[in-house]
């Protein structure tokens, strides 16, 4: 007998990540990248209260983390209109996909989601033994409507909608979400993810009661607030489900220093309203640097830019791989039509001259081929 004795499900599925991370391409490359502009990361940092929140929770780093995330929720809570039952806080919104479709999706339940949307989602759950529906998207932005209706043609448990949207970097009005809501089939959960809702218009936020059983919302400390390295984030939405995430999630999965972090950063409101003029400042740098190599950029509430090469797929992909080789770290979307972008997260204004320098003898070498 072959030992361990994995699970027909796991034995079904390919051996593959949701992404391959910037330092494995380093490694793969053999050089470290001279600018990293593909992983959506916030350049610009957390802020100077969370960096001396967490030194500070060092000392006390021998200590497991609050299991409950006590400080945390209530000012959560206290912002959102919310009670603390209705949030829990986890390992970033990657940990809390996993946590939602485990409650949820067994083997063979359909979950509805955009195709080219975020793939860590999918990768749960294909984890979990779901089936995907995907559905293109329209004019670059996920199609609520269309989504709602496939949920009720196939008796979907779930639906992923992101907005913000990544890969493109576009929204819808949060009253175009509520119109949508109205036709969302009974039994099915609307997941939305607001991991960029920090950068996009005020008006991008639904208004939802956070007691709505039909919807969790997740939103992260790692981009807005600038603390990807930390892995925390939060959703919130209905108490009876909110108190499900307790029979499965790692109580103690988060550590002191990212909790003390998180905290600091989420009462440092003139530090995030800095970070919102940074990151609107680089996305317009990033526009003009399309419009001098004759390309497009799409509108973005996001901290990243996806800029039209111009052409389909191949030559887009012809674009990244140039701009890899010549050091700097991009990514594209996986799908076509959104694949004839490439998507470039904003930096520094160091960071954007390797760019603005690059971006034309890429160009210049996927047309030749």
């Amino acid at each position: 007998m072959t030992y361990p004795r994995y699970t027909d499900l796991i034995q079904s599925l390919p051996a593959s990540v949701p992404f391959v991370g910037p330092e494995e391409l380093e490694r793969a490359r053999g050089a470290p990248f001279a600018a990293r502009l593909g992983a959506n990361e916030n350049v610009f940092g957390p802020s100077p209260r969370a960096i001396d929140a967490m030194r500070d929770a060092l000392e006390g780093i021998w200590k497991y983390g609050d299991s409950t995330s006590f400080d945390l929720k209530q000012a959560l809570a206290a912002h959102l209109n919310a009670a603390p039952e209705n949030i829990v806080i986890g390992e970033g919104i990657d940990g809390l996909l996993g946590y939602l479709v485990r409650l949820l999706i067994g083997p063979g339940d359909a979950v509805v989601t955009s195709d080219g949307a975020y793939p860590t989602f999918n990768y749960h759950v294909e984890g979990y033994g779901g089936v995907l529906h995907k559905l293109p998207y329209r004019d670059d932005h996920e199609d609520p409507e269309a989504l709602f209706a496939k949920a009720a043609e196939v008796n979907a448990k779930l639906i992923y909608l992101a907005n913000p949207d990544n890969p493109m970097g576009t929204w819808h009005k949060g009253e175009t979400i509520l119109r949508a809501l109205e036709k969302l089939p009974e039994g099915s959960l609307l997941l939305l993810d607001e991991a960029y809702v920090e950068f996009a218009p005020h008006d991008t936020a639904p208004q939802i009661a956070p007691d709505d059983p039909r919807v969790i919302r997740m939103r992260t400390f790692s981009k807005a607030y600038g603390m990807a390295g930390a892995r925390i984030g939060y959703a919130f939405g209905a108490p009876a489900l909110i108190r499900n995430f307790d029979k499965i999630r790692n109580h103690f999965g988060l550590n002191r220093a990212a909790q003390a972090g998180a905290l600091a950063a989420f009462q440092d409101t003139d530090w995030l309203a800095h970070i919102i003029g940074q990151v609107d400042a680089a996305r317009s740098q990033l526009a003009e640097i399309a419009r001098e190599n004759g390309l497009a950029s799409l509108p973005s509430a996001t901290n990243f830019v996806a800029i039209d090469c111009g052409a389909d797929g191949d030559f887009a992909r012809k674009v990244l791989a140039s701009l890899t080789a010549q050091g700097l770290f991009v990514r594209m979307p996986f799908v076509a039509p959104q694949d004839r972008c490439i998507r470039v997260s904003c930096s520094t204004d160091a960071e954007l001259e390797i760019f603005r320098t690059a971006l034309p003898k890429a160009l210049e070498q996927a047309v030749r081929g």
